[in-house]
């Protein structure tokens, strides 16, 4: 059994799709959407994520994930599109798993800088798509839009951690 599309997107009005995919006006009406749909993500993390700790993080970044799944694949289909630049709920939903152990970072680090690192890094890693990452957007409908996304934001995570772990032991 592969990885297929999710079904239950089939019976939404094609308006309500494509909004949710895009954010809205985010994804159709302004410059580098992707760009904004990171800091959109950004705010979406520090509203929702600073709180809920490593567990609830990736709860609910699964439970965002499956549903940006859903929506970004039957966005494309709607679109007639593949990965459409408009549809930027998949790096929306993928930006707070780049502050996983969020505690740890600022402890070391201003919350700002934190977050400031983890979307430059983010849209380093999410444009470049090193380590494999650019492999992933071959998976099928929608899980080729979202799973890049994830992956990216993993790598990011990862090397904010290290950065972070540098800063503190060589760099104060």
């Amino acid at each position: 059994m592969g990885l297929t599309q999710p079904s239950w997107t089939r019976g939404l009005s094609t308006t309500w799709v494509v909004a949710a995919a895009t954010l809205g006006p985010i994804g159709r009406r302004l410059p580098a959407p992707g760009t904004w749909g990171s800091l959109a993500g950004v705010g979406y993390f520090w509203a929702g994520f600073t709180e809920l700790g490593l567990a609830g993080n990736l709860i609910a970044s699964a439970i965002g994930a499956y549903v940006a799944v859903a929506l970004c694949g039957e966005a494309e289909i709607r679109l007639g599109q593949q990965d459409p630049g408009e549809v930027i709920l998949d790096e929306f939903v993928a930006i707070p798993l780049c502050f996983l152990g969020w505690p740890a970072l600022v402890a070391v680090v201003p919350g700002w800088a934190a977050l400031l690192a983890g979307f430059a890094l983010f849209r380093l890693f999410d444009i470049a798509k090193p380590l494999g990452i650019a492999r992933l957007q071959r998976l099928p409908g929608g899980w080729g839009v979202v799973v890049d996304d994830l992956a990216a934001a993993l790598a990011a995570c990862a090397t904010l951690h290290l950065g972070v772990w540098l800063w503190s032991h060589f760099g104060r």
